[in-house]
């Protein structure tokens, strides 16, 4: 007799005491049930899984997860879907386990996330000066040119120090520092001893997941779309790489927090994975998107054939780095007066400019007027990172270049992270909720994570209908989509992914202009696309590339102007002429203008 997966383990006791079970036991969280003959007999060729789960119906316990053990595509129900396992989703997915079942789904692993390989720290104000929380805001919302939403970022300031307390507790090894750095001009950065924070921050809050009975993780799933039914998310269609089968879940509420897409250009800081999936599934599902346009590329990091880029840190360049050209010379001074401290946009476009003049592919970091010892001593991970590559970033001069680092824009949401779609939420770098506005300050992310992380977790508990989730998702769902792709199609598709990251690169980069953004434009329309849908994470990681890459160059076509991290050579200027306004864009509109950053304002 197969076993087959019923529900809670809250569900162990009545079931163990009914004579459906002829066995009865606990398998991570969730309860296995061996169902008796004769009730197999009865159910008249029904599925297993039904039969049990008509059975716990009948015991007064809902099944929160059902899994068909037989045919080409399963089923599963929850309280909650959080797609993601990176630091916002993992986050939510904690808080969203006090109040139900969750589902959380990943496409890899912890380590091939976005947040795994965060090397930076958290700027917080941990102490009791308000100076300190007064300075995180005030150089917030100068990097956000204007476009920060004053009541995101206020609440990332005031609830910043709480959260990190509360990792402390967990487990997070935080340095903290003990005095004000007010009055140094920048704001206080907590970084992770022994290694990068990212990962710590994610070991811990991975332990802490796993030990919730009723938080189960699902990971090699790539969600292909949405369920939307008159207007509200109820769920998802996903692909189960372990076994290539089709897998529907149901939902009362669905929190997208997926991640950056950086993959979209050639040049790149972020892992594999990040194409915009959460961007890409929202706007399929016709969810309103915003500030696509703003894409912040990280000044200074090693170029690689293969694999992750090395960043290197501003740090570097506060400790006394120089930028040389090719002919050596510190270029810097000659566009900033801040020299090397520059804002990094600024230095981005110095050093692209500096490239395209040499006709080169690099420019060079210099660290040789630094202490060697120093070196090795406060930087570790990038000293041993830039040794896999045969260079010794103590001795010699490190070629560098810019990158693209963190979308700025993303899925349009409130300070809960809802978005325009009832039932759909979003997080993290795949949200916009205005903190950022036109440019996000170093040191922000993985707080924004955690605390817009949470307060999705609690939006969605607040919101829940429980009669929703019983709701079945539309039959049409997954249906559409076919087997793995051939090995034509897959050469097909690496084409595809190729010409856009390329394409994007050269004409969509750090600087921009009209005729290059409409050749953009034209040349992503005209691409080719398989006439039938696959059921292949290639396929989709590739059709939400392709997506993400004409919404961002659509938006960077319609703002006319140089704001934050989006520059225009044929318009070097900010529009002051106006208030300050945020671009939107969705799968009814096209791209529109509007000073608000609240999606209620915009008509559900």
């Amino acid at each position: 007799m197969p076993w087959v997966f019923i529900g809670p383990g809250s569900a162990y006791q009545s079931l163990s005491a009914n004579p459906i079970a002829a066995s009865v036991r606990i398998w991570d969280s969730f309860v296995l049930v061996r169902a008796r003959k004769a009730v197999l007999h009865e159910a008249c060729g029904l599925p297993l899984a039904a039969v049990a789960a008509g059975a716990l119906r009948c015991l007064g316990a809902e099944p929160m997860m059902v899994d068909a053990m037989k045919g080409a595509s399963r089923e599963s129900v929850a309280d909650f879907l959080v797609v993601g396992g990176g630091v916002a989703g993992l986050r939510a997915a904690i808080e969203l386990a006090r109040a139900g079942s969750v589902l959380l789904l990943s496409k890899g692993t912890t380590s091939q996330s976005t947040t795994y390989h965060a090397r930076g720290g958290i700027a917080v104000a941990m102490g009791e000066d308000t100076e300190d929380m007064t300075l995180h805001f005030r150089e917030t919302l100068r990097a956000g040119d204007g476009l920060c939403r004053e009541e995101a970022v206020r609440v990332l300031v005031e609830e910043g120090a709480l959260e990190i307390r509360r990792l402390a507790e967990w487990g997070v090894p935080f340095e903290f520092r003990q005095h004000s750095t007010a009055s140094r001009g920048q704001p206080n950065v907590v970084r992770a001893r022994g290694g990068s924070i990212g990962s710590e921050i994610l070991r811990v809050l991975t332990a802490k997941a796993n030990s919730l009975k009723s938080l189960h993780t699902k990971r090699h799933c790539t969600v292909i779309e949405l369920h939307v039914q008159g207007g509200c998310v109820r769920g998802a269609t996903c692909l189960d790489e372990s076994s290539g089968q089709i897998r529907k879940v149901r939902a009362a509420a669905v929190l997208l927090a997926t991640g950056g897409l950086g993959q979209v250009y050639a040049e790149t800081t972020n892992p594999p994975g990040a194409c915009g999936a959460g961007v890409a599934l929202a706007y399929r599902a016709g969810a309103l998107l915003a500030d696509m346009e703003f894409i912040q590329f990280y000044p200074t990091v090693l170029p690689a054939a293969s694999g992750s880029r090395v960043v290197l840190p501003e740090a570097l360049r506060e400790r006394g780095a120089k930028l040389r050209n090719l002919e050596l010379d510190r270029f810097m001074p000659r566009y900033h007066e801040a020299g090397e401290l520059a804002p990094p946009d600024v230095v981005s476009r110095a050093i692209i400019t500096e490239i395209q003049r040499s006709r080169g592919s690099f420019v060079y970091l210099d660290l040789t007027e630094l202490h060697e010892g120093e070196v090795k001593l406060r930087f570790p991970d990038v000293y041993a990172a830039c040794l896999e590559s045969n260079i010794d970033i103590a001795s010699d001069l490190v070629p560098v270049r810019p990158a693209a680092h963190f979308a700025v824009g993303g899925v349009a949401t409130d300070l809960h992270g809802a978005t325009t779609l009832e039932g759909l939420y979003a997080a993290g770098e795949t949200a916009t909720t205005g903190l950022h506005g036109a440019s996000r300050l170093a040191n922000n992310a993985l707080l924004e994570g955690l605390i817009y992380g949470t307060h999705a977790a609690a939006a969605m508990i607040a919101g829940r209908k429980l009669s929703a989730r019983r709701e079945p998702p539309p039959s049409s769902a997954g249906a559409d989509f076919a087997g793995s792709v051939t090995a034509p199609e897959r050469a097909q598709l690496e084409s595809v992914a190729r010409d856009v990251r390329n394409l994007m690169w050269d004409q969509v980069g750090v600087i921009r202009d009209e005729r290059k953004l409409k050749l953009a434009a034209e040349r992503l329309n005209a691409i080719r696309w398989p006439d039938r849908a696959r059921a292949d994470r290639s396929y989709v990681e590739t059709w939400n590339l392709l997506e993400v890459a004409r919404l961002i160059t659509r938006c960077a076509l319609a703002r006319k102007e140089s704001r934050g991290v989006h520059y225009r050579a044929d318009a070097p200027l900010r529009n002051d002429s106006e208030p300050p306004q945020h671009s939107y864009v969705s799968l009814q509109t096209g791209v529109y203008f509007r000073p608000d950053t609240v999606p209620e304002a915009h008509a559900r």
